[in-house]
């Protein structure tokens, strides 16, 4: 083993984990290659920007980002500098001096990580010669009319050229790349191909054809053996990108996949089990707020409320108070992210809630950017209509407390009539006419575009959710992402998560799943499903997820109509909690974070380097031997004390739900809210060990046939 500053992952209690597994870092440099470095395209990014600190506080000046250069994205979130390094800075002058345009600094995001960025466009003019080259490799021919498959063509290229020089030029250093994603993968193919002198990673965040087959309705996971490859993808036009991420996946030292529910799919899609799952994580401290979270879910809430009340005026005649805020976030797939499920579900808990003439009302935001032209006319007139009405009560009590005042110095109890003359009268009368309307409060706060056609709104014109009085299931289609500059609902994304009660996430096709991670982070309870990374984790690592505010839906065992049956039960079942219970199962679902923390799923990450490094260098680097991190015997317990479900301590009906809090003093002396925290930090502080593959048993490294 080389000798030199050596790291160690630790847990979260700070106690060594792998002792057999440590990294000179100082002896090595370590490289991350994605199309998403300081260029949001999609979930990606937020992979790397939350990690970028704990790998820079591991690695420190020995850790570097690769993406492409965009001159908007380089003045608004680079800032340039000069490589420290060596073998970096001889690398770039070297391919500058040959045309190419390489950018430097650091990328302006916590962690502050050092970012090489390719100007594409500088060098597309080598893009025949690279086209030549990149067939001579593996057989692959890219076609001149993909022009985003081009691009990671050149990308790719000048990613295998950068890392050869910095590989002539490291002073034996040795090198880990780490490439993300097909658009990344042609980098670390010809890597290979020119036997570069380093160990390389490929992670799939989700398969290419995967994608595809999920778009199209396919009924995906029961027929992922029965797949012919080969020809899904050649009828979708996708077969040489298909090719581009088969041949990355093989010619890595080391497959990883974000979940098991992926590592499956990669294994039928791709032809290789993946070496290693490395599930993403969050920047936890980002979102930490101590122990204000409950505080910021009700100032938060308060202005929902707002925005319902102007939403439905002229039909506010449920209680807000008794009023739960349900949401679905995400890219407009409509099957993919669960909306057909969900609306389903939601038809049914709304024949629920009639049935047993509850006076609990369910608000549900879809938060999924579609084509628009502009805001609704009727949704913007609704706030029009609250902020006048609140201007005038707010005027109103000005002029009564001043009479008001005014008379008990007197000494005297005014008289209402002469506090309150005609004028006032009939300004209020006004007032209240104004709030009258004809119309139902729209299910939509834009004008949609493909009106008609819209999955969303198709679906809710066939299930009757049209907010009607005595509808107690609400429906609010807002398809842009939000904003604090909105005039309609002027809230950050983060701001209006923890306003919410529960984040509903029934996805068919989630090779991780953020948005339940981040609900989770912000002590937010949320569905996920178990065809979901996210969800899959969860039910490895906690015993009972409900108890913590995590409803998982079966959706890879269950036929559809019995998934939605179990949805509608869990979402019953949360409508059917005492406002006592939420509390408690936020506070719970907020202990989760820490099992979301870079700081502890970095250790993922840090198996696949040394088990690269022990691949490419088996005689410097012998960590083979040992297997990834385990969970065996580590799960957080079921809490003891009140239920997650009010089943066993409330009648069926909920219509008492809201007004219970002190309702039932056994409740309260059988919580302990410090007493089960400080039971859930212990267990996740327990060290994870590695166990040794017995001798004999030991796998080797190779390709499944084709």
């Amino acid at each position: 083993m080389l000798r030199g500053r050596s790291l160690s992952v630790t847990s979260l209690s700070g106690l060594p984990v792998w002792e057999a597994e440590r990294l000179p870092v100082e002896d090595i440099l370590l490289f991350e290659v994605s199309w998403e470095v300081t260029n949001k395209v999609g979930g990606i990014y937020t992979v790397i920007q939350t990690k970028a600190k704990t790998t820079a506080d591991e690695w420190g000046e020995n850790y570097f980002l690769i993406g492409p250069y965009f001159e908007h994205n380089m003045k608004t979130q680079v800032e340039q500098c000069e490589p420290i390094n060596d073998a970096v800075r001889k690398a770039m002058d070297a391919m500058n001096k040959h045309g190419c345009q390489v950018y430097f600094g650091r990328w302006l995001i916590e962690g502050s990580p050092y970012v090489v960025l390719f100007d594409i466009s500088s060098s597309a003019w080598n893009l025949d010669r690279w086209k030549g080259d990149f067939w001579e490799a593996c057989g692959v021919g890219i076609p001149h009319h993909d022009r985003e498959a081009n691009d990671m063509l050149i990308f790719g290229s000048l990613t295998a050229w950068f890392l050869k020089e910095v590989t002539d030029h490291a002073d034996g250093k040795h090198v880990i790349a780490q490439f993300h994603e097909w658009q990344a993968g042609t980098g670390l193919v010809l890597s290979r191909a020119r036997k570069l002198p380093i160990s390389t990673i490929f992670t799939t965040h989700a398969t290419l054809l995967g994608r595809y087959l999920c778009a199209a309705n396919i009924d995906f996971y029961n027929q992922l053996d029965k797949f012919n490859i080969d020809k899904e993808a050649g009828e979708r036009q996708i077969y040489h990108r298909y090719c581009m991420e088969r041949a990355s996946v093989h010619c890595a030292h080391v497959f990883a996949t974000v979940s098991g529910i992926t590592a499956i799919e990669a294994e039928h899609m791709l032809k290789r089990k993946p070496d290693v799952v490395t599930p993403n994580g969050l920047n936890v401290k980002k979102f930490s707020a101590v122990h204000e979270f409950q505080n910021l879910h009700v100032m938060y809430k308060a202005r929902i409320q707002d925005f319902v009340r102007g939403h439905f005026y002229g039909h506010l005649d449920f209680d807000l108070e008794k009023t739960l805020f349900l949401f679905i976030a995400g890219r407009y797939e409509f099957s993919n992210k669960g909306a057909d499920i969900f609306l389903e579900s939601l038809s049914r808990l709304n024949f629920l809630l009639r049935m047993h003439k509850s006076n609990v009302t369910v608000v549900v935001f879809f938060i999924m950017p579609a084509k628009t032209n502009n805001f609704n006319v009727e949704t913007l007139k609704g706030q029009a209509v609250r902020k006048q009405l609140w201007d005038t009560a707010h005027a109103m009590k000005e002029k009564f407390g001043k009479k008001l005042y005014d008379g008990l110095l007197r000494g005297e109890i005014p008289d209402m009539n002469s506090i309150l003359d005609r004028d006032d009268i009939t300004i209020m009368k006004r007032a209240i006419f104004s709030t009258q309307r004809q119309s139902l409060p729209p299910v939509t706060t834009h004008n949609m575009i493909d009106d008609s056609t819209d999955p969303i709104l198709s679906t809710i014109r066939r299930i009757g959710l049209f907010n009607n009085r005595a509808d107690r299931v609400k429906v609010i289609l807002h398809p842009e992402f939000l904003s604090s500059t909105s005039p309609l609902l002027p809230m950050d994304y983060e701001e209006f998560v923890r306003g919410c009660h529960l984040g509903v996430f029934p996805s068919y096709y989630e090779p991780w799943g953020y948005t339940p991670a981040e609900c989770t982070v912000m002590g937010i309870p949320s569905v996920t499903t178990n065809l979901s990374g996210f969800g899959c984790f969860m039910q490895e690592h906690v015993a009972d997820p409900t108890a913590y505010g995590i409803y998982i839906v079966d959706r890879r065992f269950r036929s559809p109509d019995d998934s939605c049956n179990q949805l509608t039960q869990f979402l019953y079942g949360f409508c059917k909690q005492s406002r006592r219970q939420r509390i408690i199962q936020r506070n719970r679902t907020e202990r989760l974070s820490d099992l979301l923390d870079w700081r502890y799923l970095g250790r993922y990450y840090q198996h696949a380097r040394h088990l690269s490094l022990s691949r490419a260098f088996p005689d410097k680097f012998h960590l083979e031997p040992t297997s990834p991190p385990t969970t065996d015997g580590f799960k957080y317990p079921r809490p003891p004390s009140v239920p997650p479900s009010p089943s066993g301590s409330q009648t069926s009906s909920p219509q008492s739900s809201e007004g219970e809090d002190d309702r039932d003093g056994d409740d309260d002396e059988r919580y302990d809210e410090e007493e089960e925290a400080e039971r859930d930090r212990l267990n996740i502080k327990s060290p994870f060990l590695l166990n040794h593959v017995p001798k004999g048993k030991k796998k080797l490294h190779g390709e499944y046939k084709n």
